[in-house]
């Protein structure tokens, strides 16, 4: 009966008199306030995440989930890694690959370029370029026949198209009576392919395996050999794995661990773009804090004749933190529902900004996409509700604790 009668108080107060409709305007202020910081939170983190998911996807569709190689960046036993790593049922698809810097030359333009030696037939399965070829198709690399695979932006660098010629400079030179003299080699141009990361589409370009060890002087050698997973997010502990099946000369590295600076700067920008906004959050959880001290302040009379009642310090202090419990827990709702309406219509709001500004809000050619990615993660949304419901419930206690102390005596002493 006690818990239902506080209960009654407390939900009663939330509904100020008229003369004092003042106190009810600051009570629903505060919990606008409490449910805008919530749905930003909830929107913020959600674009964030999918920024940072969008951006994983494209970079894994150039780099492999995990690549094997050793400190000389030459692997002669890569035909026993790849039995090895086989063996892991994680592991869907394996490629050994030649990685090295050259000059591409073609009609007095010239570029630094990454030259991957591949195998078209076991590449597709690691990585996705063979799927955004603009022209010509992967399988066109034949060993000995020196075709070559351009990135959309080296191509337009170099002005080159299908069936045109371009010399491949190696650093690794030819040693003659007149000195060391650079190794040139002429491929000719059979597929360009657009890759999702512009850094890639820049600077990629592919031969046959077979051709890059003869032109790099491997034999039958690798530089490595990368390994796509069933699930990207269980690389770290496949790198572990095979870390302890091989030899110690052999590296094992993963998607973390090629770009580890990225993604930690993405981490901290979004751990502080959190803190950022649950500011906001408590700014507006605080706002109950004086509301509710006005409300004490105006019940002062009602309190006093509770406790002549029989009301014990411990009921009254329950009967304002229920009060102030319940706008936060309203604030709290309307935010989480209000924040995954606006991230479930994000492509529609997004839509009618660029319709009333008249202009894009995202340049493809500059950010790689033209919209706007959300990715709702449960985990968030129950962290941001758990904070801010926190928050509320600590904003409660100081006026609910005045509220208990207040004297009888000395609040009937001039009504």
């Amino acid at each position: 009966m006690l818990q239902t009668f506080e209960a009654f108080i407390g939900l009663r107060y939330l509904r100020a008199r008229r003369r004092n409709g003042f106190i009810s305007f600051i009570s629903l202020v505060s919990v606008i306030g409490i449910a805008l910081g919530v749905a930003a939170l909830i929107i913020v983190l959600s674009v964030m995440n999918g920024f940072q998911k969008e951006v994983r996807g494209r970079f894994l569709g150039i780099v492999s989930h995990i690549e094997v190689s050793n400190y000389q960046a030459q692997l002669a036993d890569w035909r026993g890694v790849d039995a090895v790593a086989r063996r892991d049922a994680r592991v869907k698809a394996t490629a050994p690959y030649v990685n090295a810097q050259a000059l591409l030359a073609s009609a007095g333009q010239q570029s630094g370029a990454v030259v991957r030696g591949i195998d078209p037939a076991r590449e597709d399965g690691v990585v996705d370029i063979g799927r955004n070829m603009v022209r010509g198709r992967m399988d066109n690399l034949k060993p000995g026949e020196f075709g070559i695979l351009l990135g959309a932006g080296l191509a337009h660098q170099l002005g080159v198209g299908i069936g045109e010629k371009v010399t491949l400079i190696t650093p690794q030179g030819n040693v003659t009576p007149a000195g060391m003299v650079p190794r040139l080699k002429q491929f000719t141009v059979v597929g360009i392919f657009r890759a999702a990361a512009f850094n890639w589409d820049s600077s990629l370009a592919m031969i046959h395996l077979r051709d890059a060890q003869v032109l790099f002087r491997m034999g039958d050698s690798v530089s490595g050999l990368r390994l796509k997973l069933d699930d990207a997010m269980a690389a770290p502990a496949v790198k572990r794995s095979l870390a302890s099946a091989l030899p110690p000369e052999d590296t094992v590295s993963d998607w973390t661990d090629m770009n580890a600076e990225y993604f930690r700067a993405v981490q901290v920008e979004k751990r502080m773009m959190t803190i950022i906004l649950t500011l906001i959050v408590a700014v507006a959880a605080f706002n109950l804090v004086s509301t509710l001290v006005m409300v004490v302040t105006d019940k002062q009379a009602d309190i006093a004749i509770l406790r002549t009642l029989g009301a014990s310090p411990g009921s009254v202090m329950r009967i304002f933190m229920i009060q102030g419990s319940v706008a936060g827990v309203g604030g709290t709702i309307a935010g989480v529902l209000g924040g995954l309406a606006v991230c479930a219509n994000m492509d529609r709001i997004f839509a009618v900004i660029e319709w009333v500004i008249g202009e894009p809000l995202l340049s493809a050619d500059v950010y790689g996409i033209n919209y706007l990615p959300t990715d709702v993660q449960s985990g968030d949304v129950l962290t941001i509700t758990v904070i801010s419901l926190l928050l509320a419930l600590l904003a409660t206690v100081y006026p609910s604790w005045r509220a208990a102390r207040t004297q009888p005596a000395e609040a009937l002493r001039y009504e």
